[in-house]
Parts: structure tokens; sequence; C-alpha cells
């Protein structure tokens, strides 16, 4: 299960906002990739339990993972999406097209 403790210790450091990363496409065979980037409000005392069950994607059904893109939103300082189209992807290649995204 996920934790907080990476995030809770740049936090500590100084760090005011700290960005959670993810993406998906890269490895399909045609279609986009998409990157998502959420930012939590680490001074929450029931961060972790607001977002009980925010695991991998691909672990989750999709009725879960719809429930938990509305959590997410509603706890979230900020939530941040992009897509790179295939035909960046093929003139970029997957790397440059992930990071664009």
């Amino acid at each position: 299960m996920p934790t907080l403790q990476k995030e809770m210790a740049l936090h500590q450091q100084g760090f005011c906002f700290i960005a959670g990363l993810d993406e998906a496409g890269r490895g399909a065979w045609a279609g986009p990739v998409v990157a998502a980037a959420v930012i939590l409000p680490l001074h929450l005392p029931d961060l972790s339990r607001q977002l009980r069950g925010v695991t991998d994607s691909k672990r989750l059904t999709p009725r879960r993972r719809e429930a938990l893109f509305e959590t997410i939103h509603r706890v979230a300082l900020a939530v941040g999406v992009g897509v790179t189209a295939p035909r960046a992807i093929d003139r970029e290649r997957i790397i440059a097209a992930t990071r664009r995204a």
C-alpha cells in the first residue's frame, strides 16, 4: 500500500509543493501517452485516511478508479493531466513524448 513517507520527508526539508507523477500509454502500440501530476495537502492530519484505497490504477476495477478519481480531485491542491498524440510520439519518440505529456 502506498505511503506518504517520501513526500513528508521532502516537506520536512522545506519543500512546499510535491507533485506525484504517473503516466499511461508507454507500452501501447498505438494511441496517446497520458501523464498526470497531483499535489496533495500534506498538512492534513487525516490525509492517508482520506486517500485510503488509492494505489496503482492497474490494480483497481474501473468502478473503483472512478470513485477514487472523485476523491483525489476533492482532496488534492492541484491536478494536472497532459496528453501527447500518436503523431508526436512517432516524431519525437516515446521518452520525449512522455516528458511533453
